[in-house]
C-alpha cells in the first residue's frame, strides 16, 4: 500500500508534473525543470508567455526521443480532493479496482478544498472530489464544473484533551460549544487553509458570534493530520472530519468531546471538470470514474472502508445524482 500511495498521490507543487505533452502543448508553456523533494524533478509551468514558448520549444528538441511520454499522459486521470480523503485512507482501497478495469493511472492531488478546486479552475484536474457545498456550486454556477454527485457523508467533531479545560464533553450543541471555548480561551488549532473543514469552522464561529480569536486560537496552515497532531502537542481543541481522526486516532491522546449536532453534517460530492471550457479534460474516464464511485462497486467499497478497523466506516454511501 505503501508503494501505491507514493505513485498515486501528489501534494503541493508536486501536482505540476504532468506530462509536457499533456499540459505544454494544449495549455501551460514549459518552463524547464527543477529538482524537488526526493529527487522528483518537478516542471515549472507559465502561462501566455512568448519567451516561455521559445523556451519550451528548445527544451523540446532536446526530450523528444521520449516519445512514451504522451503516451503516459494518456492514461493518466486527474483528481483533485481534500486531504481528509486522502488522510483517511479511503483512496487506497477505493481505486485500485477502477484502476485494473480501466488499465488506467489516477492521480491523486490532495489538497484541501478550496486549493483542489483553484487547480481544477486552471484546467489542471480532470475532476474533484471535495466537501464545501458552497463552493462547489459555485465552481458549477461558474461553468467549470458539469455536474455535482453525490458520493458520500460523515460527520465533523471537535475533539481536545480528555483534561477538557472549557468543559464542553457531552455537549451536543457546536456554537454552545464553540463559545465555551472562546469564553475559556482554552487553546483552539484551526486548519487556517480554506478547506472544506476550514469554511465549515468559519461558518460556526460565525453562528457563534466570535469575531475576535487571539492567542488562544492557532493556524496551523496544513491538512487535518498535521493540524490534529499540532492540538495533540498543544494539548487544544480542533475541528476533524470524524474518518481522518480515527484514522490516526492511536497516535493522538484526544478524544471526541462534541458531535452529533446536525451543523456538523460533513457531504462529499465528485464534479468533472468541463470539457468545453477545457478541450484536454478527460470528459469520459472522468464520466467513468463517477460512475464508479457512485456505482454499486463503489459505494460498497466506501460502506464498509473502516469497519473491520475501527468497527464503523469512515464515511456512509449516499449516492444520488443532484443539480
Amino acid at each position: 500500500m505503501g508503494n501505491c500511495c507514493a505513485s498515486r498521490v501528489w501534494k503541493g507543487e508536486e501536482y505540476r508534473s504532468r506530462s509536457l505533452y499533456q499540459q505544454g502543448r494544449d495549455r501551460l508553456i514549459f518552463m524547464g525543470m527543477t529538482q524537488g523533494k526526493g529527487d522528483k524533478w518537478i516542471i515549472k509551468l507559465q502561462r501566455n508567455s512568448l519567451i516561455g514558448l521559445l523556451a519550451s520549444m528548445a527544451f523540446f528538441l532536446q526530450i523528444s526521443s521520449l516519445p512514451l511520454l504522451g503516451q503516459a499522459a494518456d492514461k493518466e486521470l486527474i483528481l483533485a480532493t481534500t486531504t481528509s480523503t486522502e488522510n483517511s485512507g479511503l483512496l487506497d482501497v477505493l481505486l485500485p479496482s477502477f484502476e485494473e478495469k480501466y488499465q488506467v493511472k489516477v492521480k491523486v492531488i490532495a489538497l484541501g478544498t478550496g486549493a483542489a478546486i483553484r487547480i481544477a479552475k486552471d484546467g489542471n484536474a480532470d475532476l474533484i472530489l471535495v466537501h464545501a457545498r458552497s463552493l462547489e456550486d459555485e465552481f458549477i454556477a461558474e461553468g467549470y464544473g458539469t455536474k455535482r454527485y453525490q458520493v458520500m457523508h460523515n460527520d465533523f467533531v471537535i475533539v481536545g484533551p480528555a483534561e477538557d479545560i472549557a468543559q464542553i464533553e457531552g455537549k451536543k450543541d457546536v456554537v454552545a460549544v464553540l463559545k465555551k471555548i472562546a469564553l475559556s480561551q482554552a487553546g483552539f488549532v484551526s486548519r487556517g487553509d480554506n478547506s472544506g473543514t476550514h469554511v465549515k469552522e468559519m461558518s460556526l464561529w460565525k453562528m457563534a458570534e466570535i469575531k475576535s480569536r487571539a492567542s488562544w486560537y492557532i493556524e496551523s496552515g496544513s491538512g487535518m493530520t498535521s493540524t490534529l497532531r499540532i492540538a495533540n502537542q498543544k494539548r487544544a481543541y480542533t475541528l476533524s472530519d470524524r474518518g481522518t481522526y480515527l484514522n490516526i486516532k492511536k497516535e493522538l491522546d484526544l478524544v471526541v468531546l462534541c458531535q452529533g449536532d446536525k451543523l456538523l453534517f460533513n457531504s462529499y460530492g465528485i464534479i468533472p471538470v468541463s470539457s468545453q471550457k477545457y478541450p484536454w479534460i478527460k470528459y469520459d474516464l472522468a464520466m467513468k470514474l463517477v460512475e464508479y464511485i457512485t456505482g454499486k462497486e463503489g459505494q460498497e467499497i466506501i460502506g464498509q472502508y473502516g469497519v473491520a478497523k475501527f468497527g464503523e466506516p469512515l464515511f456512509i454511501p449516499d449516492a444520488q445524482e443532484e443539480s
